[in-house]
């Protein structure tokens, strides 16, 4: 045996073709095969012509309506499960062409649908008021009155017929920015491998960078952080100009529909007023001493002379060890859910433990976490778990309260009434989180442990509430700069995020330059305002979870009808009902104040 270890060659992902069935999902629950998409596929494609029998008969009788408002649900309802089915196996492997080409050729079916279905809003709003009073009325419709109703309150944002048959053929096009991003973000980039803290070369990608940020060699961290912005670097042009094209769309859609901003116009159908929005914002922004607060204590605790965006992700007590294998954290989910009842513990363990979840990283694998339930299928969860990250344990917990209120939504409501908001989404998976949380401190077993919950929950609330917060912020100060006609450019997209990074980090904070680059890798931005629904998700969770913990069966039942809710009334009604009342800035300073209390605590013990 030599006296001194050569290295290892740099660990690189799996293949898909070599990762266990056992651990990827099963998506029999939409299709059983290739083939039996396709032939679903080709039935859909079949029933396009449908639309066009109902054109100027709407307003007919409540009887031709109804006949009309079925097939469309039924319609939709089968698309659905074709697009999630390609939509899913493109993550497997985003170079696997075949399922490209299944995706696009969906995205083509659902643009022809669009177009043949277009008709069909501005006659329902060309027909004479008081006749389509009378016809919401129609107990009849009842199934759909709710729908109709919603519709009807679009009126001052629908167009004519011939221009919405415009905007309806445009979805390709409005797509290719956030498509190109993807293929060059998860596809195309290489980052190379950083040496480990062992000496050993492992590959570095998206799902192994939070890997080495939370390594405790500072040396591993900056490196990986380093090489991996490098490659943004590069390509930051490109990065900007994709960026752009999405701000762009966001703003003439919202010019074409007649609201009076971008961000108006993405709060509109949650029926969400702006002032939420702001009130975040500003709630956040006041809280921020806190959370400088927060980054002192932890260079402090960390005794570094200085502290970075890399030092901000490692637990601060790094040589505590939190490893869970994936049945491991599945036990340890299901414990903590156990205030909810044994009808969710029960169906959520189930579908763990056997085929919900595509559990581990592949080459070309999609990055990150999501759910994606269906009212047919299953409620399937995409994760890139790794057993040596106490995050993806929090991340596991979180999708599976995506899960559980896409299978409470879908059993309990009808298909047109189920598929909930974002912004309620939001809370389900964080109020998860919660219960984790306060299932791990309560067996902690020593302070030391304690101190890194804490913080682990302190982390959690900055990502979730600040971070995303920051991120709201950027997006309703670029899309503004659009609205005003300034450029959008790298200089513009980077000065704007370096001000941002500035105030939400704090005087004391170092801020490298390639910190800039992050808001070119953020995948929700091309879903423009999304993230506030994080920090608005977490602070209702904050305060319903606090609610179940500390009631009884009343509260318990008040949450689980909010998870069988779906859409059936709006967003902030749903949650009133559940009670919290999100209309109020209330919930997101409590939080906040929670964070600085936890702050103060986690100085103390350490």
């Amino acid at each position: 045996m030599n006296a001194t270890s050569t290295p290892s060659a740099p660990k690189s992902l799996p293949e898909r073709s070599q990762v266990p069935p056992s651990d990827c999902w099963d998506l029999a629950s939409l299709f059983a095969s290739d083939s039996d998409w396709e032939a679903a596929f080709a039935e859909l494609e079949s029933q396009l012509g449908t639309y066009e029998t109902y054109r100027g008969r709407l307003g007919e009788s409540a009887a031709t309506l109804l006949e009309v408002l079925q097939f469309d649900s039924g319609f939709s309802r089968r698309a659905e499960r074709v697009a999630i089915y390609s939509f899913l196996k493109t993550t497997e492997d985003q170079g696997n062409s075949d399922y490209q080409g299944m995706k696009s050729r969906f995205q083509n079916l659902a643009v022809r649908a669009n177009q043949a279905a277009s008709y069909m809003s501005p006659e329902l709003l060309a027909i004479d008021p008081e006749k389509m009073d009378a016809l919401v009325a129609d107990p009849l419709l009842q199934p759909y009155k709710l729908q109709l109703e919603r519709l009807l309150r679009q009126r001052p944002h629908t167009l004519s017929d011939k221009e919405e048959r415009l905007l309806a053929m445009q979805g390709e096009m409005a797509s290719a920015a956030g498509n190109a991003f993807r293929q060059l973000n998860d596809v195309d980039l290489r980052f190379g491998s950083v040496e480990d803290a062992d000496g050993n070369e492992q590959e570095l990608s998206h799902a192994s960078f939070i890997q080495f940020l939370n390594s405790p060699a500072r040396k591993v961290r900056r490196n990986a952080f380093h090489q991996y912005y490098k490659e943004f670097a590069e390509h930051e042009n490109t990065l900007a100009a994709t960026l752009a094209g999405s701000i762009h769309r966001d703003v003439y859609y919202a010019r074409a529909r007649n609201h009076d901003s971008a961000l108006a116009g993405a709060l509109f159908p949650d029926n969400v007023p702006v002032d939420v929005y702001d009130n975040l914002i500003a709630a956040v922004r006041d809280s921020l001493p806190s959370v400088h607060q927060y980054l002192d204590v932890r260079r402090r605790k960390m005794d570094l002379p200085d502290i970075h965006a890399y030092d901000t992700y490692v637990p601060i007590l790094s040589d505590m060890k939190k490893e869970h294998t994936w049945d491991q954290a599945v036990d340890v989910v299901i414990e903590s859910l156990a205030p909810l009842g044994s009808e969710y513990t029960e169906t959520l363990a189930a579908g763990l433990r056997n085929r919900w979840a595509d559990r581990y990283p592949n080459r070309g694998k999609q990055s990150g976490a999501f759910s994606c339930g269906s009212f047919d299928g299953d409620p399937y969860i995409l994760m890139n778990f790794k057993t040596d990250v106490l995050n993806d344990v929090f991340t596991l917990t979180h999708e599976a309260g995506h899960s559980m209120h896409s299978w409470y939504s879908s059993k309990n409501q009808p298909f047109q009434y189920y598929d909930y908001t974002i912004f309620v989404a939001e809370v389900a998976s964080t109020f998860n989180e919660q219960l984790l949380t306060e299932h791990l401190l309560k067996h902690a077993a020593d302070d030391n442990e304690r101190a890194y919950l804490i913080n682990n929950e302190l982390d959690s609330i900055r990502a979730t509430v600040v971070r995303q917060t920051m991120f709201a912020e950027f997006e309703k100060k670029t899309h503004e700069m659009a609205e005003a006609g300034e450029p959008l450019t790298v200089a513009s997209f980077r000065a704007t995020y370096r001000e941002l990074l500035d105030a939400y980090f704090g005087p004391d904070f170092v801020v490298d330059e390639e910190l800039e680059l992050e808001c070119f890798r953020i995948p929700h931005f091309y879903r423009a305002f999304y993230v506030y629904k994080y920090a608005t998700g977490l602070s209702a969770a904050v305060a319903l979870s606090r609610r179940v913990l500390e009631g009884g069966k009343s509260e318990l039942d008040d949450y689980l009808r909010f998870l069988s809710g779906g859409c059936s009334k709006d967003t902030l009604d749903l949650l009133r009902d559940a009670g919290v009342d999100m209309a109020s800035p209330e919930p997101v300073k409590t939080t906040l104040a929670r964070f600085k209390t936890l702050t103060e605590e986690l100085d103390q013990i350490l």
